[in-house]
């Protein structure tokens, strides 16, 4: 039996395991996915020199369906191929092709976070203010053969190899407001916000953990866990004042833990095509903007 929308869009619990979307919401999002689609591939026919293999998914929903399936499952290829009764060559081709549909997809939904910290902030300018928060998260990739890039990935927090990337939220809306760049797992949390000049708004308060300490923002509330003094105790007060922050800084790890529902980027990362490690954590932060955008109290 060949996988389709078809056979399982009247299976709400098997439709959203394999696509993380609910009926509703699969359907909502192919309507400007297909526009998407078909302003591409216009233009590669428009283009005499661009040729490509035959386009193996026939519908708009199993187009769709193919990309959701992979990004949520995340099996490898012979199996995917398999599933959909094509070769792995074209499973291959239609990953990359149908990852840039999406990406643009959810570009025009506007579910897509900033990368750009400017960006970010002219978002938030036209928001109403919340509390925001901020968190790395890591994910593992296979063992580089390089033995640069072997020490380069090497987390000793995780003991093996990762790729990080900080995520900045809000937590009112559950949004993920700001994503940075994919980095090696051993660079510093902090450091990656001073590469990227993150920051946010003048006034607004800022939640995080003690890994961002030192980086400094004037003019914004920051909300951080006091360490305890080396050969000391906190005191009682600091203990509560820590235990408050923590509970509603834990809101950042549910926005993580939203982005995680898709195994691409909790399992063991193995693709290797040039910049995908980054694109794909671009599409689940967006895809987890579209499904909370559409769900009231989902996290």
């Amino acid at each position: 039996m060949i996988l389709n929308y078809e056979g399982v869009k009247n299976k709400p619990e098997t439709l959203q395991a394999m696509t993380s979307l609910n009926q509703s919401e699969f359907e909502e999002l192919c309507v400007v996915f297909d526009e998407v689609w078909k302003e591409q591939t216009q233009q590669q026919k428009k283009d005499p020199t661009k040729g490509g293999r035959p386009f193996a998914l026939k519908t708009k929903e199993d187009r769709l369906f193919f990309i959701l399936f992979y990004i949520k499952t995340y099996p490898l290829q012979e199996v995917l191929a398999h599933l959909f009764d094509m070769s792995q060559a074209l499973a291959n081709v239609e990953i990359y092709r149908l990852s840039k549909v999406l990406r643009e997809t959810l570009n025009r939904t506007g579910d897509l976070p900033a990368r750009i910290p400017e960006d970010m902030l002219a978002k938030l300018a036209e928001e109403e203010p919340q509390d925001l928060g901020i968190d790395g998260t890591e994910r593992r990739v296979e063992r580089p053969k390089d033995a640069e890039y072997q020490r380069r990935y090497y987390s000793g927090k995780k003991k093996t190899h990762t790729m990080k990337n900080n995520v900045v939220a809000g937590l009112e809306d559950m949004q993920i407001k700001y994503l940075s760049g994919t980095h090696e797992g051993k660079k510093h949390d902090k450091k990656i916000c001073d590469e990227e000049a993150i920051t946010i708004p003048e006034g607004n308060d800022l939640y995080r953990d003690t890994a961002f300490q030192g980086h400094d923002l004037p003019g914004v509330n920051i909300h951080q866990p006091k360490k305890k003094p080396r050969g000391g105790e906190l005191t009682p007060e600091d203990k509560i004042q820590n235990r408050l922050i923590s509970r509603i800084r834990v809101k950042v790890e549910h926005v993580i833990a939203g982005i995680k529902r898709c195994r691409i980027v909790k399992d063991v990362f193995r693709n290797t095509k040039q910049f995908y490690d980054d694109q794909v954590m671009e599409l689940v932060c967006a895809l987890h903007n579209f499904r909370s955008n559409r769900r009231l109290n989902c996290y």
